[in-house]
């Protein structure tokens, strides 16, 4: 008979041995260890026992769900609003049993009894609080399509799609940047400035990012003496090490309104893949919601190729 439980601090080999039995899925780490779960997600500081639930056949745990929540707007404590079951997984020996469905509603049931108005499936940001590094890529991208089996389970309780992630590389072997008059115009009139391991801008992201190699991307518009332009680049680990690349993600691109559709987003880029590539790096990585035309537009004219896209599903806290 299956039980359900709490997490319990002897789980982790059986946990990491229930993701080891999954597929294998270019978005999901290989192989899991109980070291990298517990650095990935029984480390950070808003972790709690009573949200990752387990699924247990006598003493031997056969799958578990997790839910988080995200934080407030400042980023600086959790919000209960809004919360999110990060995952659900059951080994593939067990599953066709209902035990997936069953860790749902448990998961949800934790989430509502915390205050959950509104419920997310799958992790996206700012709902981002475990599992960078280990799903996905550059960022989470809610449930990835060739993660079919947990989209159908999230569709089958009443989630409903309402956004759509695309997961983008590009190999950086051969990469030139773009020449032409903008982009020589921008180089003579800015520069770019790198910081390793920069401050974070809040608590949350602290937790969130902590362990994780970030290099920030500062673009200096020499006449106006202010940065116009940044971006974030990452070691995706160890997830890229499972593709057995070097690869880094681009994440948290943005160029002030005033200075955007000039190519200073290109030129950003641009020179991020060449130092990039210049260090060793292979491939690179972004992710863009689908509303997200300009970004879709920069990265095709930049090389890179849609690899698998993520649906963002939610579900109101209220429903059964």
């Amino acid at each position: 008979m299956i039980r359900y439980r709490a997490f319990r601090n002897s789980d982790p080999p059986a946990l990491a041995e229930i993701w080891r039995s999954q597929p294998a899925e270019h978005g999901r780490v290989r192989p899991m260890s109980a070291a990298l779960f517990e650095q990935f997600v029984l480390s950070k500081p808003y972790f709690d026992n009573a949200g990752l639930i387990v699924a247990v056949d006598d003493q031997l745990p056969v799958g578990f769900a997790h839910a988080a929540f995200g934080p407030n707007a400042c980023g600086d404590r959790l919000a209960r609003q809004m919360g999110s079951t990060c995952l659900v997984m059951v080994r593939t020996d067990y599953q066709g049993r209902g035990i997936g469905g069953e860790l749902l509603s448990r998961s949800e049931s934790y989430l509502r009894q915390r205050g959950a108005e509104v419920m997310y499936g799958g992790g996206i940001a700012p709902l981002n609080g475990f599992y960078l590094g280990l799903y996905g890529g550059s960022e989470l991208p809610g449930v990835l399509d060739s993660d079919a089996g947990e989209q159908h389970l999230f569709e089958s309780h009443g989630y409903r799609e309402i956004d759509r992630v695309y997961v983008l590389e590009r190999a950086l072997a051969g990469f030139r940047p773009p020449i032409d008059r903008q982009q020589l115009q921008i180089r003579r009139r800015s520069t770019i400035e790198a910081m390793f391991d920069p401050p974070p801008h809040s608590w949350w992201e602290a937790c969130a990012w902590s362990g994780l190699d970030q290099t920030l991307y500062e673009l200096t518009s020499r006449d106006a003496c202010r940065v116009v332009a940044r971006a974030t680049a990452w070691s995706i680990e160890p997830l890229s090490s499972s593709w057995g690349v070097r690869a880094t993600g681009v994440t948290a691109l943005e160029v002030e309104e005033a200075s955007r559709r000039q190519g200073i987003a290109t030129y950003l880029m641009s020179d991020i893949m060449r130092q990039l590539a210049s260090q060793g790096t292979s491939l690179v990585q972004v992710q863009t919601m689908q509303a997200n035309v300009p970004a879709q537009k920069l990265y095709e004219k930049l090389g890179f190729r849609l690899v698998n896209q993520g649906a963002v599903y939610r579900k109101d806290g209220s429903s059964a």
